[in-house]
């Protein structure tokens, strides 16, 4: 068996050309979408993220406004500022690149953008609207996961999901998108869960975010498992690779992700539809 290839790419421009249709359909009523996006100091990972993510805006019909404000930036000031773009109806959705300077708590910062402008979706509240039901908005790195899992046509309905995380931001809210989205069974493990290819060889979906190179192998996949590597590593050679075998595991699942052209062209994506959602939410009130 050699597993389909989920492709991100392709997935990621056909969403992109829903997001400018819809776009164009608000800004023709008056309602043009905007995503305000805020660089604090100069980390140059940041500044190419950041880059991107403006120019999908342009590309998409999605107004951008970009701040980018210099390291020694206060905190006392930055969530001043997140103040004022929550009250600007203008604006519907509010991103503050990570990280921050050391001095800026984040978890301070994200929990001061109002929920009804948390297109990134990792804020607490937003968590608790999704649990709850109600309009919060999906986290966009395991929104866009889902989205690969879902275009496989798969019936993911009451299957067994693992997911493969780390005390970072992916793993935990990858797990509650499949709750409840899904009404999947999920396990949350991590790369020193003992015997970690006890609990994958069980899953019909693995979806590993860990950050390691080679964590999830072939001989630790259910043959025909649905296989979501969210891992961003570099190879020794400079090479971009994921945290699953690819090589290996292609021969025993029955889809998988590759790296690069995977999960990642997803994340952005996935920031303009839920600005789109947000300036579509303020148009009906």
């Amino acid at each position: 068996m050699t597993a389909q290839l989920i492709d991100g790419n392709a997935l990621s421009r056909q969403l992109r050309s829903e997001v400018a249709q819809r776009a164009a359909a608000l800004t023709a009523r008056g309602h043009q979408p905007g995503l305000a996006v805020i660089l604090v100091g100069e980390d140059p990972a940041s500044a190419v993220y950041v880059r991107n993510k403006v120019k999908a805006c342009e590309d998409s019909g999605v107004r951008s406004i970009f701040e980018k404000y210099d390291a020694d930036l206060s905190e006392a000031a930055l969530l001043a500022r997140i103040e004022a773009l929550n009250a600007d109806p203008t604006v519907h959705g509010i991103l503050v690149q990570m990280p921050l300077p050391k001095h800026i708590d984040p978890h301070k910062v994200i929990e001061a953008i109002a929920t009804s402008k948390d297109v990134d979706g990792y804020s607490v509240l937003s968590a608790g609207e999704l649990m709850a039901g109600l309009e919060g908005f999906r986290p966009c790195t395991p929104y866009g996961s889902m989205k690969l899992i879902e275009s496989t046509g798969q019936s993911i309905k009451g299957k067994h999901a693992v997911v493969i995380g780390r005390s970072n931001t992916v793993g935990k809210p990858m797990a509650l998108l499949l709750l409840l989205q899904a009404n999947a069974t999920v396990t949350v493990t991590h790369s020193g869960t003992p015997d970690l290819g006890y609990h994958t060889r069980q899953a019909d979906i693995v979806v590993a975010a860990v950050g390691r190179a080679n964590t999830l192998t072939a001989d630790m996949v259910k043959p025909g498992a649905i296989v979501i590597d969210v891992g961003i590593n570099r190879k020794a050679d400079g090479k971009l690779c994921g945290d699953v075998d690819f090589d290996g595991v292609k021969e025993v699942a029955g889809w998988i992700t590759p790296v690069p052209g995977g999960v990642g062209p997803m994340t952005i994506t996935m920031l303009l539809v839920n600005t789109i959602e947000a300036a579509e939410r303020t148009a009906a009130r």
